[in-house]
């Protein structure tokens, strides 16, 4: 059962990213102004007109899924105390919940600060992170001395797929995915005109600089650059992790998984740019972050531990 309850909530933890990335992403993110009701409401309101009404469900559809996430996470957590296992896991994912449900209702009360929608994506992340981990620990393993080599490149891409994480959270808090809407260049550049010290203000409002002025173009084109370019950084890391994967024979499946989801994703932001930002493809996007980032705590969570998969 206990298993099986994780398993379950790491698969809702997944949907919860993902849809909340479609919420921010159709422009949602305030459909209810208030927080955790919606216009003083459990559920929206029917005097909204049907644009309005449509994001609020959205809205409120997302928070449903997360506090039954909440809830679920709680439960795991009980379950864990009782049988004595993953204590620290889980009750580290309980404060990270009640951290994120915090970071949901600044996102709201703040009025979308982008440093605010940045770290509640990074939360989400993290969340998932963490359940993977637990799945993981409630599973026996088979003995891999040999995976210890992979420390290093699978810490490596760790490290560099949750700083593109947080630069594309970055991207989309500013609404920067389309501030070089060219490719291979960058406004027909290799370098375009930059703004990196208002770009990377972190403690503002959304859509202006620290001293409260808008926000100018140079500033997003140096977020969307910036993210663009760090892309390359996470398919060098990321690759070289996967294929010193593929020389340990029990993790050659994930060091095969790992790469394609790496392929994968890389194309996908390369048809963001290409195809205008739909927003079907902006949401796979960050699903393909979530995934890409789950399996590469799975590579650490075995090189560290040296084992390998029974699976």
């Amino acid at each position: 059962m206990s298993r099986g309850l994780i398993l379950a909530t790491l698969g809702l933890a997944f949907v919860v990213v993902v849809v909340g990335a479609y919420v921010r992403l159709s422009d949602a993110g305030l459909g209810c102004p208030d927080w955790p009701l919606c216009y003083g409401q459990p559920i929206p309101a029917g005097q909204l007109d049907g644009a309005a009404l449509g994001k609020a469900w959205k809205e409120m559809g997302h928070r449903y899924l997360a506090a039954t996430l909440g809830l679920l996470i709680l439960f795991v957590f009980l379950l864990q105390l009782k049988k004595r296992q993953s204590r620290p896991l889980a009750a580290a994912l309980v404060l990270l919940v009640v951290f994120q449900a915090t970071l949901g209702m600044w996102t709201v009360t703040m009025l979308l600060k982008p440093a605010i929608v940045t770290a509640h994506l990074l939360g989400g992340m993290a969340t998932l992170a963490l359940l993977v981990l637990l799945f993981l620990e409630q599973q026996s393993h088979s003995p891999a001395p040999e995976a210890r080599a992979l420390r290093l490149p699978a810490l490596a891409g760790l490290c560099v797929v949750a700083i593109q994480i947080a630069l594309g959270g970055w991207v989309s808090a500013n609404y920067a995915a389309l501030a070089c809407p060219d490719l291979p260049w960058c406004l027909g550049k290799l370098v375009p005109p930059m703004d990196f010290g208002n770009a990377f203000h972190v403690v503002r409002e959304l859509g202006h600089t620290g001293d409260g002025d808008l926000l100018p173009r140079e500033a997003l084109t140096a977020i969307h650059w910036t993210h663009r370019v760090f892309a390359f950084v996470v398919v060098a890391v990321v690759g070289w992790a996967s294929l010193k994967a593929l020389r340990v024979p029990g993790l050659r499946r994930l060091a095969v998984l790992i790469g394609a989801l790496l392929v994968l994703q890389f194309f996908i932001g390369i048809s963001n740019v290409a195809f205008g930002l739909p927003l079907e493809l902006a949401a796979a996007h960050n699903a393909g972050a979530a995934l890409l980032l789950a399996s590469l705590v799975v590579l650490n969570f075995f090189s560290f531990r040296g084992l390998r998969p029974s699976w």
